[in-house]
Formats: C-alpha cells, sequence, structure tokens
C-alpha cells in the first residue's frame, strides 16, 4: 500500500512515478543497425530503420505559443524532431534545406502543418552567405519575425587521415558547419528581442574528437566558442545563446558518411 504522505500518483509523461517502469536496457534498440550507405546529404526514406522524430510520441504544452523559429537542417533527423516538437509546442516554423531534401522537408511541413502551425520551406545551400541571409529575411516576412533561431544544419564525412582530405572537402565542412551559422546569426541577430533564443547543434565530437571526423570535430569545438562568445554579447540584451552536444544520432546523415565497418554497433557504446 502507497502511505498517504506520498502525495498523488503522477502520471509518466508527467515527470512523475509510474505504474509500470520500463527497462532502458531493453526498451530500445541494441542489435546494431544493418549495413547501408546513402550519397549526402542523405534521406529518411532511405535509412534504416526509419528515425523516430517523435512523430507519435512527443506532447506540446504550449510553451512556445506565437514564437517564430528558423530551424536550418530541418528537413529530417536532429532538424524534424526539433520542428516537430516546436509546432506541438506552438511555434511556426520555417526550415532550411538542401533542394535534393525536398521530400524529407515536405514530410516536416505535414507534421508542423498537422499541429496547427504555419510551415515555411526554404530549399537552398547554406554555404552561400547570399542565401543564408535571404533564410532570415523570408522569415521574418512570412512567419512575422524571428524569436527562436536553431542552427543545426551540418556535414560530415569518414576521413581516412588528415593527409588524404581534399581541400575542397575541408571547405564544405567549414562553409556549412562555421560560416553558414555565422552569417544567419548575424543576419538574425537584428531581428532578435529580449526573450529570444539562437541554439546551435554543437556534438559530442567538439569534446572527444574521433580522427575519423577531425574536420568535423574541429568545427564542432569551434561551435563551443562561438556560443560562449555570441552568449556574453546578446546575454545584456536578454537574447539566450546556447549549444546543445548530442551524443550518437540515428538520422540520414550516418548512412551518408561513408562508414567503413563502425555503422553495425553505431551508438552502442554510449552509456
Amino acid at each position: 500500500r502507497r502511505n498517504p504522505l506520498d502525495g498523488p500518483r503522477l502520471p509518466a509523461w508527467a515527470g512523475g512515478m509510474s505504474d509500470t517502469l520500463s527497462n532502458p536496457v531493453t526498451r530500445y534498440r541494441t542489435e546494431g543497425f544493418p549495413k547501408q550507405e546513402q550519397p549526402q546529404p542523405g534521406l529518411t526514406s532511405r535509412t534504416d530503420p526509419t528515425p523516430d522524430h517523435g512523430e507519435e510520441s512527443y506532447r506540446g504544452s504550449g510553451r512556445l505559443t506565437g514564437m517564430r523559429a528558423l530551424i536550418t537542417g530541418g528537413d529530417s533527423g536532429i532538424g524534424r524532431a526539433v520542428a516537430i516538437a516546436y509546432a506541438r509546442e506552438g511555434a511556426d516554423v520555417a526550415i532550411s534545406y538542401l533542394p535534393e531534401e525536398e521530400d524529407d522537408a515536405q514530410e516536416t511541413a505535414h507534421w508542423i502543418e498537422e499541429a496547427g502551425r504555419v510551415a515555411v520551406r526554404m530549399p537552398g545551400d547554406v554555404r552561400s552567405e547570399d542565401q543564408c541571409a535571404q533564410l532570415v529575411e523570408r522569415t521574418v516576412s512570412e512567419l512575422g519575425g524571428l524569436d527562436i533561431l536553431v542552427l543545426n544544419a551540418g556535414y560530415q564525412e569518414n576521413r581516412d587521415g588528415l593527409e588524404n582530405i581534399p581541400t575542397a572537402e575541408i571547405e564544405r565542412v567549414f562553409d556549412t558547419n562555421l560560416f553558414a551559422p555565422m552569417w544567419i546569426a548575424r543576419a538574425a541577430i537584428p531581428h532578435l528581442k529580449p526573450g529570444a533564443s539562437i541554439i546551435t547543434t554543437s556534438s559530442i565530437q567538439a569534446f572527444n574528437p574521433s580522427p575519423k571526423l577531425i574536420d568535423y570535430a574541429m568545427t564542432k569545438a569551434a561551435q563551443v566558442a562561438f556560443t560562449k562568445a555570441l552568449a556574453q554579447q546578446l546575454g545584456p540584451r536578454g537574447i539566450r545563446v546556447n549549444a546543445v552536444a548530442p551524443g550518437p544520432i540515428w538520422t540520414p546523415l550516418i548512412p551518408a558518411t561513408s562508414w567503413p565497418d563502425s555503422l553495425p554497433e553505431f551508438g552502442q557504446d554510449t552509456p
């Protein structure tokens, strides 16, 4: 019997105890992933198993009601999960993505609109300075403003030694992961008011770099410094700047990274 002094029992979704506990060791996939490979940028429809973006599980509570968000790389993976969550929290959402990812972008827009929010799709390559400026301009124009900027778009490839990385590939990584966030944030800052937020998707690679992702890891570490410096600049104006550094996340980018052997055990070494 429960002690009545313990107070009411909360449902699991409310963060309290439930009548049935679920063992996290057996609840999620543990058998690894099938060997597979995709060309960049990778598509959700070709990713096995299909990534879970919270389509059937995320429940919003109105925490972003009336806000306007721009998410780069919002077509799939972490970007789609954020877009779905934001829409169900009450935000209108603009997403940027590569033209080759149009099918994924349409699916993300479907989930945003199903939540009763406005979805704006903006194809283009963020390696273009003009494209980055246009993303902000169109978001402000179509949504009526900008309150949350999520700098999530990224590029990585498996590397066989620094001595073997072509300069063009280094430039692609740096342009996508470093120049684009700075260009977009620079264009967005004049539109941000107190209470607004800039969030960058960094990575565990910023703190525990892999030699096979050396150039990608460099950019993710630089994003941490970017976040700390920009937070000091914008904090006095009431604008929050944060970074999230995920560990292994199953997205189309993973089978599109040309892994030679590690894909089947991807993520299983994370406590």
